[in-house]
């Protein structure tokens, strides 16, 4: 995966996270042809440019705290 390809994907991830639609990393993982450690990865780069993005478990899903 090339620097261009992991940002498009970091973005698309981001975007799933704002519009709280990211429930299952395995689905993305797969669509992304990547591995769930990866898309973690790509969560913690996010979290370092200041994202401040957490799991809610009754949810099942990620968001941003506000």
């Amino acid at each position: 995966m090339t620097y261009s390809e992991r940002k498009q994907k970091e973005n698309h991830l981001l975007y799933l996270i704002k519009n709280e639609r990211l429930y299952s990393l395995e689905k993305v993982a797969s669509d992304y042809q990547c591995s769930v450690r990866t898309l973690k990865r790509m969560l913690n780069d996010l979290r370092e440019e200041g994202y401040d993005i957490s799991y809610c478990r009754k949810k099942n899903n990620y968001f941003i705290k506000k």
